[in-house]
């Protein structure tokens, strides 16, 4: 019972977060699919620019509960970097929220802006191999700070799950794809150490 009140808690706590519009609870089938489909998109090529690694995704499947919701265009992402160019062990480049920033960057000669993508070095580019030596195009986990302060919730971890994914979840909620919704997956774990 403690554990179905904790799990009611946090789903108050994302339905009222700015921009949510809706939530759903996600059981082990579900969870397999989405890990299913993660495996196939970290396959495929992202953006033309490498293979993908979504570090975010692969965090929240870890916890002990996983809501997937719904965002419209009022829902604040987390604080950047949202996507990281890794080539090996190296950073290579990120995204960039910042117009003024993206700016700078765009009159620099030695680095590439691609979107809001900005890459710092685009000498790494020429000794690439897309099949042998890719860029890794990784999404990290995210922190949610509005479930920080919810009492015997530990771990929480946001992630931004790929097209695949997105499309599976927006099925299982019974929504079409409008434009300017998004999804988000959210884990946590129970937390007995504090009340």
């Amino acid at each position: 019972m403690e554990h179905e009140n904790i799990i009611d808690n946090v789903k108050n706590v994302i339905v009222h977060m700015e921009g949510v519009e809706t939530t759903y609870l996600l059981n082990e089938e579900n969870r397999e699919i989405v890990r299913e489909l993660e495996k196939k998109a970290d396959e495929m090529t992202l953006m033309g620019l490498g293979r993908g690694d979504n570090k975010g995704v692969k965090a929240v499947l870890k916890n002990n509960v996983v809501f997937a919701f719904t965002t419209n265009m009022d829902f604040n992402w987390p604080e950047g970097p949202n996507i990281i160019l890794m080539h090996g062990e190296r950073v290579v480049g990120h995204d960039l929220d910042d117009e003024t920033k993206l700016e700078e960057m765009r009159a620099c000669k030695d680095k590439l802006v691609i979107a809001n993508i900005v890459i710092y070095d685009t000498s790494v580019l020429k000794g690439m191999n897309a099949k042998t030596n890719p860029l890794v195009v990784v999404m990290p986990p995210k922190t949610c700070k509005e479930l920080e302060c919810v009492d015997k919730v530990c771990n929480v971890v946001l992630a931004s799950p790929s097209t695949p994914s997105d499309e599976y979840l927006k099925g299982k909620m019974g929504l079409e794809y409008p434009h300017g919704t998004g999804t988000f997956l959210l884990g946590f774990d129970f937390d007995s150490s504090r009340s």
